[in-house]
């Protein structure tokens, strides 16, 4: 894929082993648990490209990736995390330390 490709959030989850099949992933972007660029998206077929930031609610945490490409297809979890950069991953029982 170039550049300037974009692809559905909820295959993107999938690809990048975020959640462990496409209809979870629907399902976590379904219940308002995604946020990209820090607005909340409802439809798994929100498009999400290179440099948007993904806020997710997921396990209890938070976590915060930054797109860095898309995938083709599922790969291995190295090739995966390819996929993004972790930007922060807090607990969302409290404060973050």
């Amino acid at each position: 894929m170039d550049d300037n490709a974009r692809q559905r959030i909820d295959k993107w989850l999938w690809f990048a082993r975020i959640a462990k099949s496409r209809p979870l992933a629907s399902g976590l972007v379904e219940a308002g648990h995604v946020r990209i660029n820090r607005n909340k998206v409802t439809k798994p077929a929100h498009s999400v490209g290179p440099g948007d930031v993904l806020t997710i609610a997921i396990h209890g945490h938070v976590r915060v990736l930054k797109v860095l490409a898309c995938g083709a297809r599922r790969e291995s979890a190295p090739v995966a995390q390819a996929l993004y950069e972790a930007a922060a991953m807090t607990n969302s029982d409290g404060p973050a330390p």
